[in-house]
């Protein structure tokens, strides 16, 4: 039996998190440096998987079987394609960089009086369980890009709310205005109202998973798939779109679309910087990774059923998700809006159902997971120095710490899909390809590009311009460890944004099968070339 890569590498962070966990109470920092060097471990792993996966090979590779639960056709099955390995190694390559970011964040607030009741009034925070709980979120979500069995994907899907609620309500920002104990309560709404959301919608995707058991006779993602291709396995149009409503719910709540994104703007606030990359960078792309695994596959008729309904609330996410980061006085809710924008964008690109925005739409979540990070990473940096996230309490900082600006400056430019930097070939190729089929929605999703330049332009000039504030006047600039995080990040924005073949050499093979799967090809050209 060949080695199980895919499960070795969902497995290694796993056995990581339990190990990190159980460091000492004395002995933080080795709980620390285990933690970084498993997940350096996890990301030569997934360098190993990026080596043996052939883009122009089968579509799932590297595939794991084995019987689970016989009696009810539950089977551990694992494979990826093109977007799955691409996603996977996103996720491994940021956690190293989380993981540094966060390097203090769970560090004793105060000396001896470390019990469950201090760590209950957010006076403690143990170091081996912040970083026990990345790993554990790391392990999971790995496997749900790897899954094609739907109820090994469920586990996991709703597994990983444990570990982030955790990281949201024990671990949150220290940069908050008020007194401890409504940095407490603020802490607590936001874990309690992302567990809720999520699992009003896992409860309804659980409800859908029965369902399609008793319609299949089976979870196996590739075995329904077959069945419904070569007509062996009929479902009443009103059931799959019933099926295709439960599944499509979750994933709308965890990607976030609108008008179920409320819990986003609360859970980035509050949770520290590297947790709310965690959440949108790397969790939340597991619901627009879902859609496209899961949703298209199985459900290919109700998609393009429901397409125009989830087009325009895409549209609506763009529009909204950006009006509202303009408005914003708060520097992470501001990059919280501005994700549920992008999502959007995301979004609308996998329902335009053209190989152009379905390879923009992956494209963006790669390349929307490294720039949020850069921005939210830099902003985090800033934050903890001030010890405030309000924007009127900034200003001049690029007078004192340049170089702090400066890579605030290149994340904010990245948000805004500057020509050149890697989010930019994304957006473009998700207008294109919703123009080429629903040329009105095109239209009005590029006004997002014009209040995304208005919402981050205006951040870095009140914060970075203008007379240096006396509270500022003496921040110190990035120190080496900080430095380690952002520049490999903003190296990668500008390899991706000059020479983005890599990632879509890697996930055009997927696109167009997923495309063969609901049966659409892409629209001619409205005027024909000239011969």
């Amino acid at each position: 039996m060949s080695f199980p890569l895919l499960t070795a590498t969902a497995a290694l962070p796993a056995v990581g998190a339990v190990a990190t966990a159980a460091v000492p109470a004395a002995r933080r920092g080795a709980a620390k440096w285990l933690a970084l060097l498993v997940s350096l471990a996890t990301l030569g792993l997934t360098a190993v998987v990026l080596a043996r996966f052939e883009p122009g090979g089968a579509r799932y590779q590297l595939t794991e079987s084995h019987a689970w639960i016989k009696d009810f056709g539950v089977r551990y099955e694992l494979g990826v394609d093109g977007i799955g390995v691409a996603l996977i190694a996103l996720t491994a390559l940021l956690i190293p960089f989380v993981i540094l970011a966060g390097w203090h964040d769970a560090d004793p607030q105060e000396t001896g009086a470390e019990s469950l009741s201090s760590f209950a009034a957010g006076r403690w925070r143990p170091t081996q369980g912040f970083f026990a709980l990345i790993l554990g979120v790391e392990a999971m979500v790995i496997i749900s890009f790897e899954a094609t069995d739907v109820f090994l994907f469920y586990i996991f899907f709703e597994a990983m709310l444990i570990p982030m609620y955790f990281l949201i309500g024990g671990f949150g920002d220290r940069a908050h205005a008020g007194s401890d104990e409504n940095a407490a309560a603020q802490r607590s709404y936001a874990a309690v109202k992302f567990l809720l959301y999520n699992l009003v919608g896992g409860l309804i995707m659980l409800a859908a998973v029965i369902g399609l058991y008793v319609v299949a006779g089976n979870f196996s993602l590739q075995e329904i798939v077959a069945a419904r291709a070569n007509g062996s396995l009929h479902m009443a149009t009103n059931t799959e779109r019933l099926l295709f409503l439960g599944f499509f719910f979750a994933f709308a709540v965890k990607a976030p679309l609108w008008p179920l994104h409320t819990w986003l703007p609360n859970a980035m606030g509050e949770a520290t910087a590297p947790v709310a990359v965690l959440i949108t960078a790397v969790v939340d792309k597991v619901g627009t990774f879902a859609m496209l695994r899961f949703c298209l596959q199985l459900f290919p008729e109700a998609s393009k059923w429901a397409t125009p309904v989830i087009l325009v609330l895409s549209l609506i996410s763009i529009v909204y998700g950006a009006l509202l980061a303009v408005g914003q006085r708060d520097i992470k809710r501001l990059i919280a809006y501005a994700s549920i924008s992008h999502f959007g964008f995301i979004i609308l690109g996998i329902f335009a159902m053209t190989s152009q925005g379905q390879s923009g739409a992956t494209l963006y979540m790669v390349n929307h997971g490294i720039s949020t990070a850069a921005l939210m990473l830099v902003a985090g940096f800033l934050i903890s120095r001030r010890g405030s996230r309000l924007i009127a309490d900034y200003g001049g900082v690029q007078k004192v710490a340049p170089v702090l600006a400066g890579t605030f400056l290149i994340g904010g430019l990245a948000t805004l899909s500057l020509p050149g930097l890697a989010p930019f070939v994304s957006e473009f190729l998700v207008l294109v390809g919703t123009f080429a089929r629903y040329p009105v929605i095109g239209i009005i999703a590029t006004f997002g590009i014009v209040l995304a330049a208005l919402y981050t332009l205006v951040l870095y000039q009140r914060t970075m311009t203008g007379p240096v504030k006396p509270s500022v006047s003496k921040l110190p600039d990035l120190r080496a460890r900080e430095l380690a995080v952002v520049f490999p990040l903003i190296a990668l924005l500008i390899f991706l944004g000059v020479y983005p073949k890599p990632v879509t050499d890697l996930v055009n093979p997927a696109v167009q099968h997923t495309l063969s799967d609901v049966h659409k090809t892409d629209p001619k050209p409205a005027v024909e070339a000239a011969k």
